[in-house]
């Protein structure tokens, strides 16, 4: 058993994330023998072009059988610690410490699975399948920060109480499913957009090794989690069109939602805020002053997205969580939520 004041689950993050640059690095190391594998010229945005052109039923059961005990695991590991582990610690529990070495030996696998087979899930899904899970895992995090920070300038919607509860409760098997499938989806290759994902998504599964320690919670590190997508969407917008590009539309898109929402649960006194804003709308206008103010309205689309499919997404959950705390509520258990939302208030 691991101590749970033995190893700090902050220090863990500050080991995390250059073990992870490390990490990342050796993706790029060892996917330099995969550049001569022929690929299929681009055909469009729909079309993802890191997939083989003749697959075999060898090279998909590789992906989807690897992709398939990756998720087992984690959500086993997910209903082990609600069931079994619930209380919130400082200190690493043996779960957490099992997950982080979970995670690491799927890492190597799908490495391994690359340099045999090459594909991943991309072969026979949608690439919007990939993008959208990850639009999804954020908009689920609003929804759960909503009682805390607010959807609109600090103040919330008005959610029902019963839909937060259940994504609260049940947001880890989201947030698994979502990583997991994106991080399966694509061979380890090494073009700058994958090792910028890869990146992100190995600073994901640390996230979700985390889960009932206090660094799980921290509001900085999950705001950072929050902020990579404005960096990994506007990188890899240069790097695919220049920077006459759509990169301002992810920039200014995913960090207008960052002044609209998620900088208001900080703690940052409002002339920082005000700052912040100011500064969000003086880099936009210099940008679209040269652009053409007349694209203007880009900035409108992912912040628009976002909130969209938020209100579907709460109507879409509201029946599903009334039936869950039926079903609770007749069994006599506590729902798992009531610890959690105490963390998440007290933060």
């Amino acid at each position: 058993m691991v101590d749970d004041t033995a190893v700090r689950s902050e220090r863990v993050l500050l080991w995390g994330v250059p073990a992870v640059a490390l990490l990342t690095g050796l993706v790029w190391i060892l996917g330099q023998g995969l550049t001569s594998v022929a690929l299929l010229p681009d055909q469009g945005a729909a079309w993802y072009e890191w997939k083989l052109p003749e697959p075999t039923a060898w090279t998909r059961l590789s992906a989807w059988t690897g992709y398939a005990a990756h998720q087992i695991v984690s959500w086993g590991l997910i209903y082990y610690a609600q069931t079994r582990s619930r209380q919130w610690t400082r200190g690493l529990k043996t779960v957490n410490v099992v997950a982080i070495g979970a995670n690491l030996g799927f890492i190597a696998l799908h490495e391994i699975q690359t340099q045999v087979f090459y594909d991943g899930l991309a072969q026979d899904v949608s690439i919007f399948s990939s993008q959208g899970s990850v639009v999804l895992l954020l908009v689920a995090v609003l929804l759960m920060e909503n009682r805390r920070r607010g959807l609109i300038a600090g103040k919330p919607a008005p959610i029902p109480a019963v839909v937060v509860d259940f994504v609260r409760r049940y947001h880890g098997y989201l947030f698994s499913w979502a990583i997991i499938y994106t991080f399966w989806y694509h061979p380890m290759v090494t073009t700058s957009g994958h090792l910028i994902g890869f990146f992100y998504m190995f600073l994901l599964l640390l996230q979700s090794s985390l889960f009932f320690t206090t660094a799980h919670t921290n509001r900085w590190w999950t705001i950072s989690l929050e902020l990579m997508v404005a960096v990994h969407g506007t990188l890899v917008a240069v790097m695919n069109s220049g920077p006459d590009g759509a990169w301002p539309r992810f920039l200014f898109g995913f960090l207008a939602v960052f002044v609209i929402t998620q900088m208001h649960g900080l703690g940052l006194s409002a002339r920082t805020r005000w700052l912040l804003l100011v500064g969000w709308l003086a880099g936009a206008s210099l940008v679209y002053w040269n652009r053409g103010l007349a694209n203007l309205h880009e900035l409108l689309r992912v912040p628009m997205a976002e909130y969209l499919v938020l209100g579907v997404l709460v109507l879409l959950l509201w029946p599903i969580a009334l039936l869950a705390r039926a079903v609770t509520d007749r069994r006599g258990n506590a729902p798992v939520a009531t610890s959690e939302n105490a963390r998440q208030d007290a933060i």
